[in-house]
Parts: structure tokens; sequence; C-alpha cells
């Protein structure tokens, strides 16, 4: 018989905020130096003092937010989308605000030794980030880094996997000519990362994988097995850029692999073979 194999790292992540008796208290966040540092001597935005967004639109309170927790310059343009859902079980709406800086990316890439390489790579690193908008604490989370090509940003779709009372994150993202989804749950007001898989792969190459995803009910509990579902990948029109071409997937209704969701490790597992 197969042995069990455990897919996914559990998402390291840490509650954002402390809550005693019916007050929310600010905090302040340190943010680790990140790994590639710009020379630009502009001052960064400066964090205000109160994290909640209160009579702040959401788009204003998100920018300002942004700005604080990654140090960004006054002059650098925002790309972003906000995407509401209610994600846990609160019964209130919250939100999923992506962050792409790839002209970040580029100004980097080309003060580097060798930009070329960096281009070949697609410019990969952290450039592409999540947040998690709490819409009953009213408060933004940490920034959370998926290392990928910021030639694509992030999309973010919502799925009822955990629980039928709310949705479910899934974050698609790319490197190179590859695609990946990460499913997020929020618990204890964070996004944990309970799954990953590959959306395709070798796009532009003699060899090709490519895959979709259906739901079904749980073998051990309320949450949903994944079903990883085989699928055609289309072909890279001629004149095309493989790092950056969407192309289309042909869904094949056969299941490649069946993951359930383990309690006790929080997290998704199979028996099949891989």
């Amino acid at each position: 018989m197969n042995s069990l194999k455990i897919v996914n790292k559990r998402y390291l992540g840490c509650a954002y905020l402390c809550v005693v008796k019916k007050l929310i208290y600010p905090l302040f966040f340190v943010l680790a130096a990140c790994q590639n540092e710009t020379n630009d001597t502009t001052a960064p935005v400066q964090e205000e003092h109160l994290p909640t967004k209160g009579k702040q639109s959401l788009a204003q309170y998100a920018e300002r937010m942004m700005r604080a927790k990654l140090g960004i310059q006054a002059d650098e343009q925002l790309d972003y989308k906000i995407y509401k859902a209610q994600l846990d079980a609160d019964g209130i709406e919250d939100a999923i605000i992506t962050l792409n800086r790839k002209d970040f990316a580029m100004k980097e890439a080309m003060a580097s030794p060798n930009p070329a390489k960096r281009a070949e790579l697609g410019f990969m690193g952290n450039y592409n980030y999540f947040f998690f908008f709490d819409g009953k604490l009213d408060m933004l989370s940490p920034p959370i880094a998926i290392p990928s090509s910021p030639l694509l940003p992030l999309n973010v779709t919502f799925e009822n996997i955990s629980s039928e009372d709310y949705k479910d994150i899934l974050i698609d993202f790319r490197i190179r000519n590859a695609s990946y989804k990460d499913f997020y749950t929020v618990s204890n007001h964070t996004p944990r990362r309970i799954f990953q898989f590959k959306n395709f792969d070798g796009l532009g190459t003699g060899v090709t994988e490519a895959y979709h995803f259906e739901f079904g009910a749980g073998s051990y509990g309320p949450q949903k097995n994944i079903f990883v579902m085989e699928a055609q990948l289309g072909a890279l029109p001629q004149g095309e850029d493989k790092n950056t071409f969407i192309p289309s997937i042909k869904p094949i209704e056969k299941i490649k692999y069946t993951f359930f969701y383990l309690t006790k490790e929080a997290k998704y597992a199979t028996l099949d073979q891989r």
C-alpha cells in the first residue's frame, strides 16, 4: 500500500493584532530588511499611529499601509487590486489586496551586475505580495510575499473549501513558463497556506503538463477533498513570450490525484503515487 505523503509546508505566519477585553490596541511591526535594497535616498512614507481603516476608503487605507509596511517611496506608483469576500466565520466581509512591484523589479535589475540574467529568470524575487484585510477588526495584515515573477501580478479567486459559510483564498502566480496555485484559509485573523499545486508547466516546450481543480465531500471532516484533474495545455503562439503568455487550459475529466485534509497536520495529503 502506498505510504502517506504530506504535501505543502505549514504557512509560518504570525497574528498581527492583540485583543484585550473589548479594546483593540494598535500594534507596530518591524519588517525584516529586504534582500534587494534600493539606492534611492528618498525618505519612505511613514506609517501613521492609527493602523485601523476607520472612515477612510479601503483603497486609501491600503495604499497608506502598503507604503508604510514595505517602505515604498512616494514616487513609486502602486499597482494593486482589491478582492472582497467573507473569509472567516464572523459574517463580515473581508478583502485580499494584491500588490505587484514590477517597475521596482525592473529598476533593481538594471542596477544589478547582470541585468540580462535577471531578465532570463523572469526577474524572480519578492515583488508580488498580498495582504489580508479583516473586516471585523478593520485592520490590514503584514505583507505576505509570494516569490514569483513580477511580469504578471497575482490572481485571486475564492472557493468554499474549509466551510460552506465562508470562502478560502486561491492565488495563482507565475514562475517563468510555469504557473502555480496556493490555497489559503484564514484562522485566528491570519491567512494560512494549506495546499499548493501546479496549474501548468513547460509552456513553449515539447514536454508540458496542466491541471484543473475540483472539490468534493471531505474524507475525514468538513474540509472538502481537492481533486487534481488532468488537463491539456494550449500551445504558445509564435512570437509570444513564454514567461508572460497566459495559455488556455482544457479540462480532461480524469482525476490525477485526490488530496484530503488532515486536521492534526493542518494541511492536505494524498495516498496517490506522484
